[in-house]
């Protein structure tokens, strides 16, 4: 395998089709290291949720850091294991490495614990009441690969899963759930709807023909709309745990901006557009940090 040989269709250059050993390619692009956006929204509602409960432990982060990119990798292999045979059939997932046969089920199995495994090592650096918080995620990551077959609502079992961090960050530094980590956590399940409703309008057609469900399918020309709904339910939410958590001026500023990119994005909404639709679920990262840096920031002042 040399060059770009393997590559996933949706997938640009990046360090895996450059500088990655070869033999390590399927491996990566099966855990979306070539693609890390989805890590990093995994990632950020983890550091809300260590700055909303104060000044965070950069230790804290560090191992966030981590542990979101080793769990999205080993969640991304679960979800491809489950879907080999649909990801077979849909023009955008036929390359990936288990239905192009670059990895063989058996291959992924073992790499799927291999990542577990570091996951539960990083989870291990945390209190008891993390470690219990963090292993009960577990069941919602391992049913959302079936609902798109169920529901037309497969994105709140998501927003449920990538939201968790909303959860971890707090108790991380208290030992323990308060209020203001489940308004964080509603907020970041409404605003993972969105973004994944903007992701999922890339593969609407394919998911039809093959009786998959999406928000996407049951938004239709009404996505701008719900899109809107569920934006301003995530800046609610998110502003009224930092009103309960005693954040000041700057997480509001930092709010307002995260707000203003989020409304930028229903702007911009095109549903019949698969590049910016990517585009824009990506840009979600900048609209994520924009809303750490005023937390961040708030709670610096406030120590």
């Amino acid at each position: 395998m040399s060059g770009t040989a393997g590559r996933v269709a949706d997938a640009t250059g990046n360090w895996v089709d450059r500088v990655a050993p070869a033999a390590t390619r399927p491996y990566l692009r099966l855990a979306r290291f070539d693609r890390p956006i989805g890590a990093w929204l995994l990632l950020l509602p983890c550091w809300w949720s260590a700055s909303l409960a104060g000044l965070p432990d950069p230790r804290h982060l560090l191992w966030f850091f981590i542990g979101a990119f080793v769990m999205r990798g080993a969640g991304c292999t679960w979800n491809d294991i489950v879907d080999r045979k649909i990801d077979a059939q849909v023009a955008r997932t036929r390359s990936r490495p288990i239905p192009s046969g670059q990895v063989s089920l058996t291959g992924a199995v073992v790499f799927l614990i291999s990542q577990a495994l570091i996951g539960l090592a990083v989870l291990l650096q945390f209190n008891r009441f993390a470690v219990a918080t963090g292993i009960a995620s577990l069941a919602v990551v391992s049913i959302y690969p079936f609902m798109k077959r169920i529901t037309y609502w497969p994105q709140i079992v998501l927003g449920l899963a990538f939201s968790w961090g909303a959860l971890m960050g707090w108790a991380a530094a208290f030992g323990q759930l308060d209020l203001p980590a489940f308004l964080l956590y509603a907020g970041s399940i409404a605003w993972v709807i969105a973004y994944d409703t903007i992701y999922a309008h890339q593969d609407r057609e394919d998911d039809a023909l093959l009786g998959l469900k999406s928000t996407a399918l049951l938004f239709g020309a009404q996505t701008k709309v719900a899109l809107a709904v569920f934006y301003s339910a995530a800046v609610v939410f998110i502003g009224l745990a930092g009103w309960t958590a005693g954040a000041g001026i700057v997480f509001a500023l930092g709010l307002a901006a995260f707000a203003a990119h989020l409304a930028w994005q229903v702007w911009r909404m095109d549903v019949d557009d698969p590049a910016l639709c990517l585009a824009l679920f990506k840009s979600n990262r900048d609209a994520g940090l924009i809303l750490f840096a005023g937390l961040v920031l708030d709670a610096a002042l406030r120590a």
